[in-house]
């Protein structure tokens, strides 16, 4: 993020366009250029259209409905060529366009220099047999180029090709504006990188305020509670600017779905932002997590936890002194939807899915969880087959089970396999050995008197508060499920660490301030 600017991935990579259209929900036709590295605009020309469309250059073609398309369509269909005449050597856009009127073409910004353009032929040697009539040359669009029409025409209304060095930006005209992309409505600006020789990549570049608005109602439902809601918009606000994992890649900081954080800016017309969740984002305005006097660079944050949150190192193997997981005593006092889950896999599926990911055991003949954290959350699993044993530890443990080809996955780090645990069961001690029971074992109190545990249950003080702990054997596992079948059972939705948005909710409607809500999801943290 620069300038608190924000460029959002719309569309980008498999989902990249060969034509987007924008259309104005508010304001009044665009302004064409490009945005600088420091996210200002440079305006280059502009048009008083209201639906323009923005297609790869090249030879385009379109069918009756008005769609562009790189091939010949089925029916009917006009063809705009990718050769031209070129006509240089005007100081300005008005210069070139009044050219271009007269000429029956197109302004453009080629290399830094305005020009017309004029005709779409099929071949060069059209083009040549045309450029001594309107004293140009034969140019042909290049793969950078992107072409701008008037939406569902052939009428061009500017060209772009700058190499590749800059990408084609498109400003909506007016203060207040509000744009119309693939059904949701979007604030700012947009831009259109182009994947040489390929499609075009979808960008919103937006104010961050006008970002965190657009994520709130997606990511928590826009009617919840004020307090969650402030809590939520201080996560994302923080996350990111903690973030630009697409930036050297694709150019972009964040993307708008459940990868980064889920982003439609104004919403469709019938779902989007309510005074709520706008209300939320304008009282925590320019508010961030940090801690140790630093910008947060993970606010990550889950669905629901199931009963307890789980550290960051647990889960993704780095330490990180802000994510502590906790017993969480608030979710359950709130209606989740969803919260418990089960999920059936036959052994053929899941050796299907570890040959499918490269870890292959063979014929999977048990599955079981190895290890659990002392939070209750699941740390490792391990599979048995016929070719050998593979244990997965951290988010892996729930990740691995995810097909699409089966449509099944484990919703949470908080489960267990037909109702057991594998290993050898007991409470560790030290990380060197196990106990089978509590019973009779001795403990220092924090006194410094020393007494022995009647029973097998007890509570232990950890870096995360009072837990409860056992020494009840867990007995290994059989060797496989009598039917064939492996069930996975569990609560929660989501990685487990950091905020949960349930319990967020939760907690607001039991009275907790937005600031409460963050210090007991995140350790040791300051909001400001």
């Amino acid at each position: 993020m620069t300038n608190d600017m924000v460029k959002v991935g719309l569309r980008y990579g498999s989902s990249a366009l060969f034509s987007a259209n924008l259309e104005n929900a508010v304001g009044s036709g665009y302004e064409f250029g490009y945005f600088e590295e420091d996210r200002s605009f440079t305006s280059l020309g502009w048009t008083e259209e209201t639906a323009v469309s923005m297609t790869a250059a090249g030879t385009i073609y379109m069918d009756g409905s008005g769609t562009y398309s790189p091939s010949v369509p089925a029916g009917g269909f006009r063809a705009m060529g990718g050769w031209h005449v070129q006509i240089g050597g005007f100081r300005s856009f008005e210069e070139a366009s009044a050219r271009a009127r007269s000429e029956g073409g197109w302004p453009a910004w080629v290399d830094w220099e305005h020009v017309v353009r004029i005709g779409c032929y099929e071949s060069q040697g059209e083009a040549e047999a045309a450029a001594g009539q309107y004293g140009g040359r034969a140019i042909q669009s290049s793969s950078t180029g992107v072409v701008v029409t008037r939406t569902r025409t052939t009428d061009i209304l500017f060209e772009f090709d700058c190499s590749g060095v800059h990408a084609l930006g498109v400003r909506p005209s007016g203060r207040e504006t509000s744009t119309w992309f693939k059904g949701y409505q979007y604030g700012g600006g947009f831009e259109y990188p182009r994947i040489t020789g390929g499609n075009l990549n979808v960008v919103n570049v937006v104010g961050l305020e006008d970002y965190v608005k657009g994520v709130i109602p997606y990511e928590m439902g826009g009617a919840w509670p004020l307090e969650a809601l402030e809590a939520q918009a201080v996560c994302a606000r923080t996350f990111v600017q903690g973030h630009s994992k697409h930036l050297r890649e694709s150019g972009f900081d964040v993307c708008n779905g459940v990868d980064c954080q889920v982003y439609n800016g104004h919403g469709s017309g019938g779902t989007g932002p309510s005074e709520t969740s706008d209300q939320a984002v304008e009282n925590t305005a320019g508010l961030c997590i940090y801690y140790n006097g630093t910008l947060v660079q993970d606010a990550v944050y889950h669905s629901s936890d199931g009963g307890a949150t789980e550290d960051g190192a647990n889960v993704w193997g780095t330490e990180t002194g802000y994510l502590k997981g906790k017993a969480d005593p608030y979710e359950a006092q709130t209606t989740v939807p969803s919260n418990s889950y089960s999920v059936t896999y036959t052994a053929s599926e899941l050796s299907w899915i570890l040959d499918q990911k490269g870890h292959s055991v063979g014929t999977v003949q048990d599955v079981y969880v190895s290890e659990y954290t002392p939070l209750g959350n699941v740390k490792q699993v391990t599979f048995v087959g016929t070719g050998g044993t593979k244990t997965f530890t951290g988010d892996d443990c729930r990740m691995i089970f995810y097909s699409s080809t089966y449509q099944k996955s484990v919703s949470s780090m908080r489960f267990d396999i037909n109702g057991r645990r594998g290993g050898s069961g007991g409470l560790s001690v030290n990380g060197t050995g196990q106990l089978a029971s509590l019973d009779g074992v001795s403990v220092i109190s924090g006194g410094g008197t020393l007494g022995t545990l009647r029973g097998n249950t007890a509570s232990a003080i950890t870096s995360s508060g009072t837990v409860p702990v056992s020494g009840e054997a867990r007995q290994p596992s059989s060797g496989g499920s009598s039917n064939g079948n492996f069930v996975i059972t569990g609560t929660g939705n989501g990685h487990n660490v950091g905020m949960s948005q349930y319990g967020a909710k939760a907690m607001a409607e039991l009275g907790y301030s937005s600031q409460e809500i963050l210090n007991f999801y995140y350790t040791d943290i300051t909001v400001r």
